[in-house]
């Protein structure tokens, strides 16, 4: 395990106690931000604190996350950081939400980890080293995930959480192609094809949400693009499949 991968690990052990602290909190603080998005002050803690660790620990790194924007860093080395994708979710108390934690060299990803404590998971990855899932408190023991091998559309499991994708006939035309159709949304629709439990899914495309899922997704086998077959950073929409589909998947999206 490299020293980038070890320092994202224990980043998500420092978020995972402050949300696992505040969700379910009936008093927890929560606005809206100018896009209409929700954010708590679970969210602002975990990444204050995420960043108050990095900057003893890494002073040269740059970081970069979805409540307080950018830091620029003198060692090519950046961190980026969603301290919980999935508020919608955590605020209400559903059980599916995540700590996105990566680190970028020279703009390529080369560690991610995705903490979901309500859930009970974790995912992570480094380039080149494959990707491993493991329960949160250790009951389940480390493996390494890899992607589905199912090869046509008619056997596929297809996942979206996203409400403007539910209603776009691209994909409703996707999902009468597919097996069976899902919403699981955000990180886990990721994450879940990194395991082989989905075989394709589609969530916007945002920088911190996806730098983590993504290698994951990768380092298991699969494949994440734009809709076009193109990069999925800076996308609208990430595809991620297992891989062997990729190519049908689009081909469906454009027609």
């Amino acid at each position: 395990m490299n020293k980038d991968l070890e320092l994202a690990l224990e980043l998500a052990d420092i978020a995972d106690t402050i949300t696992r602290a505040n969700f379910r909190d009936h008093e927890l603080v929560v606005e809206s931000k100018p896009d209409m998005s929700l954010v708590s002050a679970a969210d602002r803690n975990a990444e204050e604190t995420l960043r108050k660790h990095l900057t003893a620990v890494r002073p040269d790194d740059g970081v970069v996350g979805e409540e307080f924007g950018e830091t620029k860093g003198s060692s090519g080395l950046r961190w980026v950081l969603d301290p919980i994708d999935g508020t919608h979710n955590y605020v209400r108390g559903v059980p599916v939400w995540a700590t996105l934690i990566a680190a970028e060299r020279d703009g390529d990803a080369v560690a991610g980890v995705v903490s979901a404590p309500a859930l009970g998971r974790r995912w992570w990855a480094s380039r080149g080293h494959g990707a491993f899932a493991a329960s949160v408190e250790g009951e389940v023991e480390e493996a390494r995930i890899k992607v589905s091998n199912v090869r046509r559309l008619e056997d596929a499991h297809l996942s979206s959480g996203w409400d403007k994708m539910l209603a776009d006939p691209r994909y409703l035309a996707l999902s009468r192609e597919c097996w069976r159709t899902r919403g699981f949304g955000d990180f886990w629709s990721l994450v879940l094809v990194a395991e082989g439990a989905v075989d394709i899914a589609i969530e916007p495309g945002y920088h911190w949400d996806l730098v983590a899922p993504n290698l994951i997704v990768e380092e298991a086998g699969g494949k994440v693009t734009d809709m076009q077959g193109g990069p999925s950073i800076p996308a609208e929409v990430a595809v991620a499949t297992n891989g062997h589909l990729h190519d049908a998947v689009l081909a469906a999206l454009k027609g």
